[in-house]
């Protein structure tokens, strides 16, 4: 992925990765939801600013930034924007490659379910906060621009209680791989 892809307004590199493929030592597949998050957002890990929790977010981009959710699944988000402070949380992957694995991985076999949600797409590529910090660039990511163009909605974001009238959700229409309420 291009630095200068990724540094434009976060909202624009939210829309931008749907189609794109990520992968994690060769597992993943096509990229169909994600959510734009930047300091100004009250629903931000940056809002506040920095601390050890966000710090790359405050980073290069093209960086990972992986957390905890609720203290129970991992979510990862593309370090982007203009300004520091800004990711975008991937929410949902069509799978492509490794989905045996990632069945393995789930404990579940239909392929609709295996990463549909932040969490359920972090257990399925076998993301943990080992890799916070991290370039996208390099192994074990890879993450590779959209060769395709989809039609793409845009909504609310879902599991916040601030900034949630901001509609910088944006998934593949009609996809059977995007997370609850997006289609």
């Amino acid at each position: 992925m291009e630095p200068a892809f990724l540094s434009r307004p976060v909202t624009e590199v939210a829309r931008g990765l749907i189609g794109g493929i990520l992968l994690v030592d060769g597992v993943g597949g096509r990229i169909v939801e994600t959510e734009a998050y930047d300091r100004t957002d009250p629903a931000s890990h940056t809002f506040r600013g920095p601390t050890p929790r966000n710090a790359a977010m405050f980073g290069p981009v093209g960086r990972a930034y992986v957390y905890r959710s609720y203290g129970i699944h991992w979510c990862l988000n593309v370090v982007c924007g203009v300004e520091p402070g800004s990711a975008v949380l991937l929410r949902a992957l069509e799978p492509l490659a490794g989905i045996e694995v990632m069945r393995a991985r789930r404990g579940v076999a239909d392929p609709r379910l295996l990463c549909r949600g932040p969490g359920r797409l972090c257990q399925a590529l076998g993301i943990t906060g080992a890799l916070d910090g991290r370039a996208m660039d390099q192994p074990p990511f890879s993450l590779e621009q959209p060769g395709t163009t989809f039609e793409i909605i845009t909504g609310r974001r879902i599991g916040l209680t601030k900034g949630v009238a901001t509609e910088w959700r944006f998934a593949v229409s009609g996809s059977a791989y995007v997370s609850r309420g997006a289609n």
